[in-house]
């Protein structure tokens, strides 16, 4: 069973970490198309693994361990 102090925690890491993805595609669309594409598809990667790892996260069985 979650406990609300868990549930806004984790709430408080998915807001940091969607600010976070946030400004790095603000700051990817700044360079060339060939490597914007490279970086788009690579930092889409990265949030999908994220949101793997949160999501398993609150299951308890993270995918990483920090």
């Amino acid at each position: 069973m979650l406990s609300i102090n868990v549930l806004l925690v984790q709430l408080v890491y998915l807001c940091i970490f969607g600010l976070v993805f946030w400004v790095a595609w603000w700051g990817l669309h700044k360079i060339q198309p060939p490597f914007l594409k490279v970086g788009e598809v690579v930092l889409i990667l990265l949030v999908c693994i994220v949101l793997i790892g949160w999501l398993l996260g609150l299951t308890g069985h993270p995918l990483i361990r920090w």
